[in-house]
């Protein structure tokens, strides 16, 4: 009899706990979980942030939130991983931090028009998600946001947004394609690291910045375009992109970042432009398909390792009149003796006595210039020689063209004449 009355007493507990319940959830809102998971949210107004929801067990599998939510408080559904629905109104404006992460059952979700931030790890964690429509009006995409929704296939960031967080779709594993729009200026540090089935990205002109490891581990990106915009590529921005076989760097750019394209296996050329001054440690560390480089006349420092690995360089041609100061171990492992270098013709023996670049024992003139860039609109200008000396006052384009061929001097920019 006793063990009887202790199993009903069991019993009748396992029923209060999924009786169902209600509460407030904001000045202004309510809050009802039927026992077969349902929860409402109805009122009008911002939701309470929390640390502990008040509907607390696992079972809560459908949220429904009534028009008139303003918000959609932090943490309001972490970790309710049986969670497979949630209706957002119109009257949403704001997603909260966590507000959705490690729902891992969450297979779709409706963003509405209404909303114009979605915070720091709203979904991360919602490895079930695939698919995700972000509206127009959306201007912030939170850091972590999206990090980790490993079933996720695509993306299109609206033109509304102009601020994308550092992590925001990191580990999105199953991510193909995305679109960034001209909105964006900064695509931020691990941004899309590890999007391994990433084959395709369209950065904009409007882009100025591309962070460390922001694309660091897609795995699958085959080629890349670097808009005009971009002046900078951070560490590890590319690394071990190992099906990357061409990257375009402009002429923009002029820091190339630490381990920026390391790993970089399928890469065969490479043309650092006039306008890079910095190719940063280990840039081009273990690109082993890597054949041609051309570095631009700007280029005044190769950090250490920089080409460490890079077996099956057989050409490198430098524009730069005097030899880029080389640290440590910048040619490392590649065969000196084979690799054929270029250099400006009256820069031979400069290169021929410099740290590291002496070091080829291939190492020829250039008479005619390695770039193909050649300034035909240079207009009215002052035109000097290599060493300072005057050649030319007020030319014309026609008399620059005229000239000799080698490097002159034009409105302070060293330009070639072929």
């Amino acid at each position: 009899m006793k063990q009887i009355y202790i199993l009903l007493i069991a019993l009748l507990m396992g029923l209060s706990a999924k009786a169902e319940s209600s509460g407030t959830c904001g000045p202004n809102l309510k809050w009802h979980l039927t026992d077969d998971g349902v929860l409402t949210i109805t009122g009008k107004g911002e939701m309470y942030d929390y640390s502990y929801t008040p509907w607390s067990y696992d079972d809560l599998t459908r949220v429904i939130i009534g028009n008139g939510v303003t918000t959609i408080g932090k943490n309001a559904f972490v970790g309710r991983s049986s969670l497979t629905s949630v209706t957002i109104p119109n009257s949403v404006t704001t997603i909260g931090e966590a507000a959705f992460s490690g729902c891992r059952s969450l297979t779709s979700v409706t963003i509405p028009n209404s909303v114009t931030t979605i915070g720091d790890n709203a979904f991360n964690g919602c490895s079930s998600l695939t698919s995700v429509n972000i509206p127009n009006s959306v201007t912030t995409i939170g850091g972590w946001s999206f990090n980790g929704c490993s079933s996720l296939t695509s993306v299109t960031i609206p033109n509304s947004v102009t601020t994308i967080g550092g992590w925001a779709f990191s580990d999105c594993s199953s991510i193909t394609s995305v679109t960034i729009p001209n909105s964006v200026t900064t695509i931020r540090e691990y941004t899309f690291d590890n999007c391994s089935s990433l084959t395709s990205v369209t950065i904009p002109n409007s882009v100025t910045t591309i962070g460390g490891w922001a694309f660091s581990g897609c795995g699958s990106l085959t080629s890349v375009t670097i808009p005009n915009s971009v002046t900078t590529i951070g560490g590890w921005a590319f690394s071990i992109c190992s099906s990357l076989t061409s990257v375009t760097i402009p002429n923009s750019v002029t820091t190339i970042g630490d381990n920026a394209f390391i790993g970089c296996s399928s890469l065969t050329s490479v043309t650092i432009p006039n306008s890079v001054t910095t190719i940063g440690s280990e840039a081009f560390s273990d690109c082993t398909n890597l054949q041609k480089v051309n570095i631009g006349n700007s280029v005044k420092t190769i950090g250490e390792f920089a080409f460490n690995k890079c077996t099956n360089i057989t050409q490198i041609s430098s524009e730069a009149v005097v030899p880029p100061t080389c640290e440590s171990g910048v040619f490392f492992y590649i065969n000196t003796s084979k690799c054929k270098l270029i250099v400006p013709k009256n820069s031979l023996d400069a290169y021929k006595q410099a740290y590291q670049w002496k070091d080829f024992l291939l190492i020829e003139g250039s008479t005619t210039g390695i770039t193909n860039t050649v300034y035909n609109k240079a207009g009215l200008a002052d035109v000097y020689t290599i060493d300072g000396t005057k050649r030319l006052s007020k030319a014309s384009t026609d008399e620059i063209n005229a000239l000799p061929k080698g490097v002159y001097i034009v409105n302070g920019k060293k330009i070639i004449i072929k």
